[in-house]
């Protein structure tokens, strides 16, 4: 069986609406083309968010990632573009991505997007000594 890369994220219901708590998510291995070079981008994505009713199914996840990969995107554009798409589909109480792309000309770039639901504030930090 193959498993081919997709734009479609599928969710499942959160199993804790009623708690505020975060899921985080690593993908080392994000890649696209430089729209100028066509040359490979590589990055590391870090996804966090605090779910409302929906979280995002893993599986699906990944192969939507995949689908970036003979697509030619600027850092900042591919960013907020799987930013949306996640909001979209899961309409999060909060949702930050980062994108830490590898070094290209000497130079590497971050670029962090978030989303935070209209009403929702979060919860105060506890420190502890």
């Amino acid at each position: 069986m193959t498993t081919q890369p997709s734009k479609d994220l599928e969710t499942f219901p959160n199993p804790r609406p009623g708690r505020d708590y975060t899921i985080r998510i690593t993908m080392p291995e994000f890649s696209c083309l430089c729209p100028k070079t066509g040359q490979p981008d590589f990055a590391e994505l870090v996804l966090e968010y605090v779910p409302e009713d929906l979280c995002v199914e893993l599986k699906a996840l990944k192969l939507y990632i995949w689908s970036f990969r003979d697509e030619g995107h600027f850092h900042e554009d591919v960013t907020n573009r799987i930013l949306d798409d996640l909001v979209k589909a899961t309409n999060p109480r909060f949702m930050r991505l980062s994108g830490e792309f590898n070094v290209r000309g000497g130079i590497y770039t971050t670029v962090v997007a978030e989303h935070r639901a209209e009403g929702w504030t979060p919860p105060v930090a506890v420190a502890l000594p």
